[in-house]
């Protein structure tokens, strides 16, 4: 896809992250993937974003993304695929050249590793990369990768493929200035954990749409929930928020990294060979996969 094609088809609906299967060894199990991509793609996502945050980007190396992507093609049909693409910057190129080749339709550039950086080393490095490929791409506002208005407006002004911004600050203020300023330029898509918890208040300041983890395990209610919110059906929303997301929050919110690994979990009890998260993550106990279970069953379409 060209990038004005993948920023068209990325604003038309609810967007989600597979997660990444692994086999008891801990290496990528292609069949069972694929199995949860075709599944997932029959659901109305336009977009399905592999080796993304809740696919394990962070766990994954470089040289594994590339062969996830292509599996991620080979199973979604006319759902198009968005890679995860991040690291430091000469690995970031690598990285994006090499999801393209793989058939990526564009690429969602995850904060850079692990030390903060002024505006002017972030626009170095979001420049290099977007100009290394010409799929498009968008970048993830999020911890110790935040751009300012003023330099997204820069780098949208030197690079074409810049098509995308997606926020995981929650800062609010910020994000309703980036949609002020550069208006239609870019899509925008709402990106915080369990996003549907902060859906309506970013569709407020002018997001096009948002990723939905849940997706992966009960992508029917997403759906839903979705489809509610875009029709102003607030008694809906907060039903499903009352029943749902606001249980499976408190689940989440029991140990670091849940937000990860919950979704996993979800995946494996529908009858999905997902696997376990890779360290340092680590998985729920017996019995709070009985909880999921419980609340899965309760809320199953």
């Amino acid at each position: 896809m060209s990038p004005e094609e993948i920023k068209a088809v990325l604003g038309t609906g609810l967007l989600s992250f597979p997660v990444t299967h692994f086999d008891q060894e801990g290496h990528f199990q292609q069949e069972s993937y694929q199995r949860h991509v075709e599944w997932l793609s029959g659901f109305e996502a336009p977009v399905l974003f592999a080796a993304g945050g809740t696919g394990e980007f962070f766990s994954l190396s470089p040289n594994e993304i590339p062969g996830i992507v292509k599996a991620a093609k080979e199973a979604s049909g006319k759902t198009a695929i968005v890679s995860g693409c991040g690291f430091g910057t000469h690995v970031g190129v690598e990285m994006a050249k090499a999801v393209e080749k793989s058939g990526a339709d564009g690429i969602l550039l995850l904060p850079h590793y692990l030390i903060d950086a002024p505006q002017e080393g972030l626009y170095k490095h979001v420049k290099q990369i977007c100009q290394s490929v010409g799929i498009g791409v968008m970048v993830y506002n999020r911890d110790n990768s935040v751009l300012q208005v003023d330099t997204l407006k820069r780098l949208c002004d030197e690079c074409p493929n810049l098509i995308g911004f997606k926020d995981g600050t929650g800062d609010i203020g910020l994000v309703r200035q980036v949609t002020a300023v550069m208006g239609d330029r870019l899509m925008y898509l709402g990106g915080m954990p369990t996003a549907e918890l902060f859906a309506e208040a970013y569709l407020g300041a002018g997001f096009t749409t948002y990723s939905s983890a849940v997706f992966n395990f009960v992508p029917g209610l997403a759906v839903e929930f979705y489809k509610a919110l875009r029709a102003g059906n607030r008694t809906r929303c907060e039903e499903i928020l009352k029943d749902f997301f606001y249980p499976f929050m408190a689940l989440r919110s029991r140990r670091k990294g849940y937000a990860v690994a919950a979704i996993k979990a979800g995946v494996r009890l529908q009858g999905f060979d997902a696997g376990k998260v890779r360290p340092p993550l680590d998985d729920l106990t017996a019995e709070e996969e009985q909880m999921l279970l419980k609340l899965i069953g309760s809320h199953k379409r």
